[in-house]
């Protein structure tokens, strides 16, 4: 939580810890002066700031004290009508709403017998120059008919609500983050729901060992293949996946086996649709959103939010709340935070100096919205996980508040898996430079935690390539049966397994893996549109490929497992950064040591060395993990069973192994107790 109160620094932490911060003083603190005075104008009359992120109690339906109460917040309208099947879709003056305040809210009150559950609804608003349909801003659950492709408001209100069988639950540290979608998480050429993923996938996922579940695309949005980046009803969980009680269920059985749910947040735009979103909602494109050019995004067509409006934040604020409050969620990864953080959306900026965070371009806004949604966040729930995906760098973003930062608890290290495909797209595997590439590794922000990962969903996407795709190109649909043999795919094998391991061997304080990558999944992802046809053939994952004894994906997921495994028991990523014991220009090699374990890497494609000479504190010493063993498929050239003790150097207190280490292949190596 964030401390507040007691007198002002002169200097944050922020500035204290990079000194080559202190140009920018004036900057910072003036940031820090308007998430104060933004704080103060929302909470008014004594109120907290969880008092005022509650919007979603107070707007879209609710049914309290035997009547249903509906308001919706339309400043600019003369008129609102609540329109469905019980008013024949037409506008009716027992159905008319009323203006209960000078700020633009509007209210009605309904009888029990005027609605029922699943009824569906929607409301006619009218303006000066015209009148449109539109989806309540705070609508909880939202269909679409499949048969006109209409999407509706539905009343919610089951008998019987969900019951939660596990309270209290408790992130588990370090944050092991598998991602994944669940409609695309289903083997069938279809959109999955939350009760397959429940009973299917949920056991993979524990069973792969990964501890937090970082889910994409729950708020609902019109276009599935938008990967659930188009948000239109933000307070509404997909029904194109299930009800609002299977998604409960869904995130009480991840609790039960130990696993934190952290949901895709996406506060940097909304979708473009006006009856289906908030865009000329009351007839202004103003409402919610910036005016004129800047209130549209240049690459992505949708509208942008203007978080200078106290009522911008309200709203948003109370969509933070609604998730933690009602569905239980440990935390968000905030999407697109770059593209909030500057005028230009940080559309081909480089960002190469620490001129570019505290300029004009740089909207402070979305920097006040971002480090109260933290603050709310942490206040109610103080073990909640934030995430913000961010490639500009911006300091401070996942510093605590009383420090100069901005709240966050992560930050993604967005360079490792550029720098990964650069490597695989441009060089040759023996024109690979040791020490660029520690430098990529380990080149993260020290006062700041960092979640690092080798590709993400981004890296999968038609268009683009997953890793192992790179590497084994057409041989992967022909040469990955245990009978058959090729030189490409034994390379890429062997790489798959280094690059996933050096990664997380370096990661600052978490490590993510997109569903399906672990084992190679071997084609990218493409979801139904006019353009194949609609076909779900790519919006799907092969799990059978794993499953399969005579193929080569189920090595690769064995690796992972123990991989994982490995870095639970010996606490990494571990927060410290890795010490450097060897770099070799000439024999590619890399050697660390992180967390107590001693990593010995060899990237060589053909040298393989019998007496490596590695630095390591003293004692004896055994191998953990070795990425070469052939139930990884590997050729299983090292000998596992072998003490490997420390000999002394030619200077006074230095130790060092002397490791058989063959090409391709990596150890981690852990002191006997």
């Amino acid at each position: 939580m964030t401390k507040q109160g007691g007198p002002k620094e002169k200097a944050p932490g922020l500035v204290r810890s990079d000194p080559l911060l202190k140009p920018f003083l004036k900057d910072i603190l003036r940031r820090e002066d308007k998430i104060r005075a933004m704080h103060d104008r929302l909470v008014l009359k004594g109120k907290s700031l969880e008092e005022i992120a509650s919007g979603h109690e107070f707007f879209g339906l609710h049914f309290r004290d035997g009547e249903w109460i509906f308001r919706e917040w339309a400043p600019n309208a003369d008129a609102v009508y609540l329109t469905g099947p019980f008013t024949e879709w037409r506008e009716k003056e027992s159905c008319r709403l009323q203006r209960i305040d000078g700020n633009g809210a509007w209210e009605i009150r309904l009888p029990r017998r005027a609605l029922h559950h699943e009824d569906v609804y929607r409301l006619k608003i009218k303006w000066a120059w015209g009148e449109g349909d539109r989806i309540p801003a705070y609508a909880r659950r939202v269909v679409q008919d499949w048969q006109t492709g209409i999407f509706n408001a539905q009343v919610w209100r089951p008998e019987k609500p969900y019951a939660w069988k596990h309270g209290d639950f408790i992130p588990e540290k370090p944050l092991l983050i598998y991602e994944t979608h669940v409609g695309m998480a289903q083997e069938e050429p279809k959109v999955g729901c939350f009760n397959e993923f429940r009973e299917k996938i949920l056991p993979r996922i524990k069973k792969a060992g990964y501890n937090t579940l970082q889910v994409m695309a729950l708020p609902e949005h019109p276009y599935y293949g938008s990967f659930g980046y188009q948000v239109s009803s933000f307070f509404a969980p997909s029904s194109r996946f299930g009800t609002p009680e299977e998604l409960k269920e869904l995130i009480d059985a991840a609790h039960g086996m130990g696993i934190a749910v952290v949901m895709d947040i996406i506060h940097s735009h909304a979708v473009s649709n006006e009856v289906e979103g908030l865009s000329c909602f009351d007839g202004t494109p103003y409402q919610y959103f910036h005016d004129g050019e800047r209130g549209t995004h240049p690459a992505w067509g949708s509208r942008c939010f203007d978080y200078s409006k106290p009522q911008v934040l309200h709203f948003l604020l109370s969509n933070c709340r609604y998730w933690q409050d009602e569905f239980r969620v440990d935390g968000f990864r905030f999407d697109g935070v770059t593209s909030m953080l500057y005028q230009d959306h940080g559309l081909g900026k480089a960002f190469t100096c620490y001129d570019d965070y505290y300029t004009e371009n740089t909207d402070e806004d979305a920097l006040v919205y971002l480090a109260l949604a933290n603050r709310l966040i942490h206040s109610l729930n103080p073990n909640a996980i934030t995430v913000a995906e961010d490639v500009s760098g911006m300091p401070g973003l996942a510093m605590d508040e009383s420090q100069g930062g901005y709240g966050f608890d992560y930050r993604f290290a967005m360079g490792v898996p550029d720098y990964w495909i650069k490597l695989l797209k441009d060089q040759r595997d023996e024109d690979w430079h040791m020490g660029r590439l520690w430098h990529e590794l380990t080149n993260k922000r020290t006062d700041e935690k960092t979640i690092s990962y080798a590709e993400s969903h981004d890296q999968a996407l038609v268009g683009d390539q997953t890793l192992i795709f790179r590497m084994l190109e057409d041989d992967m649909f022909w040469y990955m049966s245990l009978d058959r043999e090729s030189l490409r795919v034994d390379r890429g094998m062997a790489l798959h397994k280094m690059i996933r391991l050096i990664t997380l061997a370096t990661a600052g304080d978490g490590y993510l893996n997109f569903m399906g990558n672990e084992f190679g999944h071997p084609e990218w992802i493409d979801f139904p549109r006019e353009g194949n046809d609609w076909s779900y053939h790519y919006a799907r994952r092969q799990w059978s490929l794993m499953d399969a004894p005579n193929l080569r994906y189920g090595l690769l997921g064995r690796f992972d497992r123990d991989m994982i495994d490995m870095a639970k028991q010996s606490a990494l990523p571990s927060g410290q950064a890795p010490i450097i014991l060897r770099k070799d220009e000439d024999r590619k090699i890399l050697a660390f040591l992180s967390h107590g374990l001693v990593f010995a890497f060899n990237f060589h494609p053909t040298e393989s060395y019998a007496d490596c000479v590695i630095p390591a504190p003293a004692g004896a010493y055994s191998i953990i993990l070795d990425t070469d063993r052939q139930a990884y498929g590997g050729h299983g050239r090292q000998d596992r069973d072998i003490r490997h003790f420390t000999q002394p150097g030619p200077k006074k207190g230095e130790n060092y192994l002397s490791l058989y280490l063959p090409s391709r292949t990596a150890l981690v190596l852990g002191a006997d107790k």
